[in-house]
């Protein structure tokens, strides 16, 4: 598999039933109303823009999102809110995580007074299962990989006659990653009244780091409905070892990628991206890399030792990929052709989401041990 893939971008929103979901959401309002609900920061970095030769870089900061460490709660409470609306008497929850998502379908879960069950894959570290466990939910390890773990949440449910809250869509089984999409949307429309108060209000680039792909699908989403062929010009970025969306691009539909699954980038270890967010995902994105995890090392440490005046980020292995994403592709001789179609230059806007903080302390705490 090559690093990157240059896609011929249709800008079109597929009709289906997931982007209608998205559509006729009203995600934000219901946020709003939760008595946690607060804005996120975004966050200027003149420093680093400086240091890799751009104009200007902006970072969403999800970590302070609900308490959680993550923006995944955004996706989770919304879809967990209109399931209850049409069935209010199911008891269990269910779900397959890396760590984020799980404890947001457990905090909602709970916030909702309903049981939880998540199951976890082999090398989930001990932090993000303890995380997991403090918002009541049973935790079992399959001891097996992402895609085998969401098959084993899947079968149980089924038995069990708990509801499945997966944010991967397969052949019937789209509402609900629809309804976790629509929830992400909040953040981006967060975004709306601060870069319009900007000198320069445009964001020319984005980099998305993609998992499954659902998070960064709702991304494109929202960007292709928001400014259609005006849109910014969009990055998607995975782990060198886990990056089923490049080997899609690649093989011109969606397969599971070649790789080992070893990563310290847990919550974008995933294998074949999710079914409904594969015609998104193709329709708005420009470039898809993979990176070795060193890059999101440099990244985390990027943002934690801060150049010049700028403001201390504290950002986890998954939270930093679209910032390593970028570092691999501004410092790589081999990436000029990237940095050439993406249009680069001295007055670039880019846009980054931070989308964890340090969720796996151990590992965070030995990545900074040494500055950049």
């Amino acid at each position: 598999m090559n690093e990157y893939f240059i896609n011929n971008a249709t800008d079109t929103i597929p009709s289906n039933n997931t982007t209608n979901v998205i559509r006729n959401s009203k995600a934000i309002d219901y946020h709003r109303s939760l008595s946690v609900y607060q804005s996120t920061p975004l966050v200027s970095l003149n420093g680093l823009a400086r240091k890799y030769n751009v104009g200007n870089i902006f970072v969403k900061d999800e970590s302070y999102r609900f308490g959680l460490n993550a923006f995944k709660g955004l996706g989770a409470s919304y879809a967990i809110h209109k399931i209850l609306q049409d069935n209010p008497d199911i008891t269990t929850f269910c779900t397959a995580t890396d760590g984020n998502h799980g404890r947001a379908v457990a905090w909602a879960s709970r916030l909702a007074g309903k049981k939880v069950v998540v199951f976890v894959p082999k090398d989930t570290v001990e932090s993000r299962i303890k995380a997991i466990e403090s918002e009541g939910a049973v935790v079992i390890n399959t001891d097996l990989h992402y895609d085998e773990t969401c098959e084993i949440a899947r079968a149980t449910s089924l038995k069990e006659g708990w509801q499945l809250v997966q944010d991967t869509a397969w052949k019937d089984y789209e509402e609900i990653p629809a309804l976790i999409k629509a929830g992400y949307q909040t953040h981006f429309q967060e975004l709306e009244p601060e870069i319009h108060s900007l000198p320069n209000p445009k964001i020319d680039l984005v980099f998305l780091q993609a998992g499954v792909g659902s998070w960064a699908a709702s991304a494109i989403w929202y960007y292709l409905n928001r400014y259609g062929k005006n849109r910014p010009k969009i990055v998607v970025v995975e782990p060198n070892e886990a990056a089923g969306i490049l080997a899609s691009f690649e093989a011109g539909k969606r397969v599971s990628p070649d790789g080992t699954f070893k990563t310290i980038m847990a919550g974008l270890n995933c294998g074949i991206p999710s079914s409904s967010s594969w015609d998104i995902i193709k329709s708005g994105t420009d470039i898809t890399i993979k990176i070795k995890d060193e890059f999101a090392e440099q990244a985390i440490r990027e943002l934690y030792y801060p150049n010049g005046d700028d403001q201390r980020i504290v950002a986890g292995e998954s939270g930093v990929g679209g910032l390593a994403g970028f570092i691999a592709l501004m410092t790589n001789p081999d990436m000029q052709i990237l940095r050439d179609t993406l249009g680069i230059t001295t007055h670039t806007n880019v846009l980054f989401y931070n989308t964890e903080g340090a969720t796996d302390p151990i590992n965070f705490n030995k990545i900074i041990s040494s500055k950049p």
